[in-house]
């Protein structure tokens, strides 16, 4: 049997201690699943997981997995979708992973494989604790409220979503069930793809609202103000974003990675970050995002869509390092 240390006020994740146990695939699954459900955050540690069973252990859970497509991340296993995470150096702001798509996966892992000396911590948050610490005037604004997320397009995903790059208007109009998107078209821009989520929404596994979205990354990491919108196309007003902020920087928890760490995350209900990486050399971080088989998909997403049927990778950009060429295998 492992140790196992339940959430408190200061540590609002379960820790896992690894006691007798060779390799974390020999701990049963369904106590994990049932304390994942509760606890939306689980931190594995001293089972000294390397890549093979940091693989395997994510799809004990997992019906399929996507890319993340920001070219930060580099392929460590393409076979299992295992990946780095961004090898940059500066903070990063709280975030589920992949919110800015509308195929936001279920689950995080991360997983060390190197721990830094000093700076590089992983910051989670509750984001149903957020929207419970958060100032009220800001949550009776936000809640009957939606996001808007605009983005361009491209021939290749137009092929992909529509089966055409030179799509009619009534193609863009009435895109196939399983497209995410819906689509416009305007004189000055071209054809942008739209999709929208509520500003607050219901986690997966507990029937409250959370904060889980992309205006915190989008505000303070890219410094825009405009991605997302709110529902009428106006900005989210930053004093909004400054009170969320505040609240998320005041009861956000600290990961020290020990090598062999692992964390699993709820995505759906957790926001996670990082603080500055003082040596970018030192810190080996893996990721794998999936579907959980036990899920319960958000009725936001479209009925059966392809990243609950098979491993999904998105159209790339054209000027994506991985749009002309193999992506390379580094598993040792």
């Amino acid at each position: 049997m492992a140790n196992i240390i339940l959430p408190d006020r200061h540590q609002p994740y379960v820790v896992i201690e690894a006691t007798g146990e060779t390799s974390i695939l020999d701990l049963d699954r369904e106590p994990i699943v049932d304390l994942y459900k509760t606890h939306g955050a689980l931190l594995f540690s001293g089972f000294g997981v390397d890549v093979p069973r940091f693989g395997a252990f994510a799809k004990r859970f997992c019906k399929t997995s996507v890319v993340n497509e920001s070219p930060g991340l580099q392929p460590v296993d393409t076979s299992a979708n295992v990946f780095t995470v961004d090898g940059g150096d500066k903070a990063f702001a709280l975030h589920p992973e992949l919110s800015r798509e509308p195929w936001k996966p279920d689950v995080a892992f991360f997983g060390c494989q190197s721990a830094p000396t000093s700076g590089g911590r992983t910051t989670i948050y509750d984001g149903v604790a957020l929207v419970r610490h958060m100032p009220q005037a800001v949550r009776r604004q936000l809640e009957p409220r939606r996001l808007l997320y605009i983005k361009p397009v491209w021939p290749t995903l137009l092929e992909y979503w529509l089966g055409t790059a030179d799509p009619t208007d009534a193609q863009l109009a009435s895109p196939p069930p399983g497209c995410p998107y819906y689509f416009r078209r305007y004189p000055e821009t071209g054809i942008l793809r739209v999709f929208t989520r509520p500003a607050l929404h219901r986690p997966m596994f507990i029937d409250e609202p959370a904060f889980g979205n992309f205006l915190l990354f989008a505000r303070f990491n890219h410094g825009r103000p405009d991605h997302p919108v709110l529902d009428d196309g106006h900005e989210v007003p930053e004093e909004w974003l400054q009170a969320i902020k505040a609240t998320a920087d005041q009861l956000s928890a600290e990961i020290e990675w020990n090598a062999g760490d692992l964390l699993m995350l709820d995505n759906t209900r957790f926001m996670h970050g990082r603080t500055a990486i003082t040596d970018v050399a030192e810190r080996v971080i893996l990721t794998y995002f999936g579907y959980l088989d036990f899920a319960i998909p958000s009725p936001e997403e479209p009925a059966d869509p392809i990243w609950r049927r098979e491993d999904f990778e998105p159209p790339l950009r054209p000027d994506h390092p991985r749009a002309n060429r193999g992506s390379d295998d580094l598993r040792p």
